[in-house]
């Protein structure tokens, strides 16, 4: 547990690098993966290193590539992924990636723009081909003869639905069909209304519209479907043929020229019909071309994208280097961990064979007061419960790690909010897929943040499943063992109670249960009353155990800090508030459970009569706080009392004090807990106020301090009034948090109940509707209720939404509860320079 309990310890390294053999070392760094490299150039800005051409190079020839992969993905080309391991590329290939991309884009290019002008010109042709089809019919005589009439009308103004006066039509003055000229053209669909009344209103209804639908596709190579019609304009006149065509161009409408012989017409159309089909012959080998090209690149383009971002990525941590005067050698400075040095060493020697070069890179270790960053060694199982305590924050140099402790107790909290076997066997299926299928999944590279978010996890949900099984068998429920009795229970008439009197039912000879509660108190009547108790106890037992194995790894933190201040005037306080009230309380509530049974005994040399005089720990310790003033004993009058208890065949006679079980249980208890308030009382002005007054004494003599703010405050300047505000927020944090924490822990038993009730709604409003009803009807809703409903509610209800409230509680638990007694947070976390992150990155794997 060495490296994961602290961090690794790191040094921070300066590398001299020959200009020749930078980039090769470089490269075998980020193989490596073990050297977080520092900007030694931060008030330069881009424009201003030593490398900013070569990162130039590399963005455009980015940018070529995302337009390739943007091509490759309109077309709906698959890009399979590439599994080997690729080199970073040298610096002389540059010249060669850089033709190749240019090629393959100008060839896009070309290939695009010329597909494009044949696609224009293919929907032209059709667009005319149907023009010149449907022309036939809109220039027969009838429609010519409606133009002319309503053009006439217009002139004399008769025209519309205002028009003045109806004459006959054989009285109206008709202008000559030959005198009419039109246009034709093709317009969507969707603009033929407002196209009308637009030349309606600004020609004074002097043109005369008719417009066909074309029922075909005339952009045949999209698959975008777009209705157009075809139009013919009559008016007279020239000025109207130029103010038409504007009209047209403002609705985007198509304008082709249309003989007005029928015959030209005729023969236009059936050279039109022979250009279309060799124009879409034409096309189609266009775009299989292009789709060859599309398909060839495809095949290396996850190896062209890993090529580039690795030259890219070199370069840009070249440009963290510092350049010396003779401009022949590089300088880096990279936080490296202590027994990765020999490692990086290695990679550097091998580096500078494979450049060519004669000269070694050199690698010395600096002292420094920089604050180092945090890095942890973890394997795949360590991973995940390291990610659940990095997202609370990243831990201090060297401070202990919760994520050993982490491994146990978050599935176990998590368990005794969840704990049910079934439940529990279910979800250790599906995480033993996951475990067992890993490499395979991790081969498939699914990119879905939801699966990759369990997939990460796949072993904290393994220990979860397991801990949920275990819980449920041997912790909250394990507690008692019931006697076989007559029909379960007593026979009250012909009728069964079932409530069992304790008292009478627990069997001491036979022990616990062998796996969980006893299946009878499923039916009995003071089920919760029984648990819930137990429960509830056992939750304050578990929160204030977990707290105060936080406050000792605290003491941890203090040792390796060499403070003798925060051991003496912080540790020791805090463990004497938490345990002269709260482990006070769970050494109480253990002492009842053993001592205080619903049978009489006698108890530290007093007479217990009975359950009725168990005592009150709740209001008890609201006594303690008030130093209220109690009875020694349960009962007064011994051996002269109006009452009897039988105990080992000896009868005592006693009388009940008022209030028996808010009486005093162990000799001096008042003493006692008077003792135990005063110290836990001087104990809060002992932490706020010893330490900030030890500071000022060593910043009044010169000595160095720690204000306690994490890294980046070793120039703060001093100020005695922050140093007092910081601890008195920390000493009323602490003081009001062992109240508000122990009563958070309360929702290890709220969640419990929660998930015990749920399973029993379910179970009753949905499975036992089936289980009452007979025969092969019975059967069948068996099995459907079973399958369509009982069964994946149990899986989205119970297992997942349940879980992930359980999940969430637990993540609070560990987070606020006990993280926040020992635990800063406030570190860097370790970043290197890695090919391996990088790539993942790039491939959408990582964040």
């Amino acid at each position: 547990m060495g490296s994961i309990y602290r961090s690794e310890h790191m040094s921070l390294c300066q590398i001299f690098l020959q200009t020749d053999s930078a980039y090769q070392c470089v490269a075998e760094l980020g193989e490596l993966g073990l050297a977080q490299f520092l900007d030694l150039n931060e008030e330069m800005n881009s424009y201003q290193r030593k490398f900013v051409n070569e990162v130039r190079r590399c963005d455009e020839m980015d940018r070529k590539l995302r337009y390739i992969e943007d091509e490759i993905t309109k077309d709906l080309i698959h890009i399979p992924d590439y599994d080997e391991h690729i080199p970073a590329p040298q610096p002389k290939h540059m010249g060669e990636m850089e033709a190749n991309f240019e090629k393959l884009e100008e060839e896009l290019l070309q290939i695009n723009a010329n597909s494009a002008t044949l696609k224009k010109n293919h929907i032209q042709l059709l667009e005319m081909k149907n023009v010149l089809e449907k022309v036939n019919t809109l220039l027969d005589s009838n429609h010519k003869r409606e133009a002319a009439m309503s053009i006439s009308e217009a002139a004399r103004g008769e025209a519309g639905p205002f028009t003045l006066g109806v004459r006959n039509d054989f009285d109206k003055e008709r202008r000559d069909d030959t005198e009419l000229k039109f246009v034709t053209g093709v317009i969507n669909r969707n603009k033929v209304i407002a196209f009308e009344r637009f030349l309606w209103r600004m020609c004074r209804g002097k043109v005369f519209v008719r417009t066909a639908d074309i029922l075909e596709n005339t952009d045949v190579f999209s698959h975008k479907i777009e209705s157009k019609a075809v139009f013919i304009l009559f008016f007279s006149g020239e000025q109207l043929r130029t103010r038409v065509k504007k009209i047209c161009s403002g609705f985007h409408a198509t304008v082709y020229n249309t003989p007005e012989n029928a015959m030209e017409r005729g023969k236009l159309h059936q050279q039109i019909e022979a250009q279309v089909g060799d124009m879409q012959s034409v096309i189609q080998q266009t775009l299989d071309y292009r789709a060859k090209i599309l398909g060839a690149a495809s095949q290396n383009l996850r190896k062209w994208g890993i090529m580039l971002l690795k030259l890219k990525s070199i370069f840009h941590t070249l440009n963290m280097f510092s350049v010396d005067v003779t401009q022949k050698c590089l300088i880096a400075e990279c936080w490296v961990p202590n027994v990765d040095i020999g490692l990086v060493r290695e990679a550097l020697q091998q580096g500078t064979v494979h450049s060519g070069s004669s000269v070694p890179a050199i690698l010395n270790e600096m002292e420094t007061h920089k604050y180092p960053p945090t890095y942890f060694k973890l394997n795949k199982f360590t991973q995940g419960f390291q990610n659940i305590v990095d997202a609370y924050g990243i831990a201090n140099y060297r401070e202990v790690n919760p994520a050993p402790w982490t491994i146990i107790s978050f599935p176990f909290l998590f368990a005794v909010m969840f704990g049910d076997a079934g439940h529990g066997i279910i979800m250790l299926l599906a995480a033993l897929a996951l475990v067992v299928f890993e490499k395979k999944l991790i081969a498939a590279k699914i990119k879905d943040e939801i699966f990759n978010t369990f997939f990460g996890g796949r072993y904290v949900i393994l220990l979860m499943g397991i801990f949920a099984i275990y819980t449920a068998g041997r912790i909250l429920t394990n507690t008692t063992s019931w006697k076989k009795m007559d029909y379960q229970g007593y026979l009250i008439g012909n009728e069964l109670d079932l409530t069992f009197p304790p008292e009478i039912a627990f069997d001491h000879s036979y022990g616990p249960y062998p796996f969980g509660l006893d299946p009878v108190w499923n039916i009995a009547k003071n089920r919760l009353n029984f648990l819930n108790p137990m429960k509830m106890k056992t939750s304050i037992i578990l929160g204030i155990s977990q707290m105060a194995f936080g406050i000792m790894l605290s003491l941890m933190n203090y040792t390796h800090n060499r403070s003798l201040v925060d051991i003496f005037f912080v540790f020791i306080p805090q463990c004497l508030f938490l345990g002269c009230i709260f482990v006070y309380l769970c050494i109480q509530v253990i002492m009842k459970w053993i001592f205080f049974y619903v049978n009489p005994a006698f108890v530290f040399g007093h007479l217990y009569p009975g359950a009725n005089c168990a005592p009150s720990l709740l209001i008890g310790l609201i006594n303690m706080f008030m130093m209220k003033s109690r009875d020694p004993q349960f009962i007064i009058n011994y051996g002269t009392g109006s009452k009897n208890v039988t105990i080992d065949g000896k009868v005592y006679l006693y009388d009940d004090t008022d209030q028996c079980y808010l009486q005093q249980w162990y000799p001096q208890q008042g003493l006692v807990e008077k003792i135990l308030l005063l110290v836990a009382v001087i104990s809060i002005p002992v932490m706020l106020f010893v330490k900030p007054f030890y500071i000022r004494w060593r910043h009044s003599r010169g000595l160095p301090i720690d204000m306690g703010h994490g890294h980046g405050d070793d120039n703060a300047e001093f100020s005695f009034g922050d140093v007092m505000v910081y601890q008195a927020i920390h000493t009323i944090e602490f003081a009001l948090g062992c109240i508000s924490h122990t009563a958070s822990y309360l929702r290890l038993w709220a969640l419990s109940l929660a998930h015990a009730q749920l399973s029993d709604v379910l179970w009753s409003m949905v499975l036992s509707l089936a289980l009452k009803m007979n025969g092969w009807a019975g059967a069948a809703a068996i099995s459907i209720i079973f399958y369509c409903f009982f069964s994946v509610l149990s899986v989205f209800i119970l297992i997942l939404m349940e879980g992930l409230s359980a999940f969430l509680h637990a993540l609070r638990l560990h987070w606020v509860e006990f993280m926040s007694k020992f635990y800063g947070g406030t570190g860097i976390q370790f970043e290197p320079f890695s090919f391996t992150k990088i790539i993942r990155v790039y491939e959408g794997l990582d964040q």
